[in-house]
């Protein structure tokens, strides 16, 4: 991987991952265009490292509320930041379930699967597109809605399925309100991230010789700089209710995608 395409793979997933259109879907779909044949397995860390990237960003844009959960939660009493921690905890298990068990599966659909990337973009633009329809409430998220909402961040792990759009819009759809979807959602991927990071470095995933060290620490800093601002976008456009724009757009690059496969 050149430093070039690190660079643009960073900002890719910078503003991706915030944008409810699949950072994932489209890391594949730029890896395509430049040719890279990386096997699943390097493809995969690369794109762990630059969802990292983007994790470290969520974590400075919303350092208030990452520092009031901490500080309730070494109050070691019944709050509202430990109810909020186990709704997060609790958001977590579906997609560790699923990377735990089925690691090597996963690797297997970030290698060229830009068909499937196509047929997952349609999906999520469906999803926008009935989420932006659902009416705005006050409703705060409880246990049950965040087990949910954590089973479509385990289906998101598929390449072309916006993490931030099914959470967010299986959200909405919940009648959970606009604004607090997007902090739960941008929240609840954090952990699970680091867990990532920290699974591959016990494992030597990282010392091993054909990692691309120079290029993966160049996108790192790409993804976390574009992803401070994307982060802060997407709050202001989810409580606008616009998101039936990016359904749009998922249709037109999952249908370019899909074609593009076949060609």
């Amino acid at each position: 991987m050149e430093i070039i395409e690190a660079i643009i793979l960073g900002i890719v997933q910078g503003l991706t991952e915030f944008l409810p259109v699949s950072s994932s879907g489209h890391l594949e779909i730029v890896k395509a265009i430049f040719g890279n044949d990386d096997v699943g397995e390097l493809s995969m860390m690369t794109t762990v490292v630059l969802h990292f990237a983007t994790a470290l960003s969520t974590i400075v844009i919303f350092r208030k509320d990452v520092g009031e959960i901490l500080k309730g939660l070494f109050q070691f009493k019944k709050n509202e930041e430990l109810m909020f921690s186990l709704k997060i905890i609790l958001s977590m298990i579906p997609a560790a379930f699923i990377g735990f068990f089925f690691d090597d599966l996963i690797d297997s659909f970030f290698h060229s699967q830009i068909l499937l990337v196509g047929f997952m973009l349609l999906i999520t633009g469906l999803l926008l597109f009935l989420a932006d329809k659902a009416k705005n409430t006050n409703k705060d998220v409880n246990f049950k809605n965040a087990f949910i909402i954590g089973i479509s961040q385990a289906i998101a792990i598929l390449p072309g399925i916006s993490r931030s759009g099914a959470t967010i819009g299986t959200s909405v759809l919940l009648g959970i309100d606009r604004e607090k979807s997007a902090r739960f959602s941008f929240l609840m991927v954090v952990p699970l991230i680091f867990g990532k990071i920290a699974k591959d470095l016990l494992d030597g995933a990282f010392t091993e010789e054909n990692i691309p060290m120079l290029s993966l620490s160049v996108g790192f800093i790409a993804a976390f700089l574009t992803g401070l601002v994307a982060c802060t976008w997407m709050i202001s456009i989810v409580k606008k209710s616009k998101l039936t724009y990016f359904s749009i757009y998922c249709f037109i690059v999952g249908t370019i995608a899909i074609g593009w496969s076949m060609i």
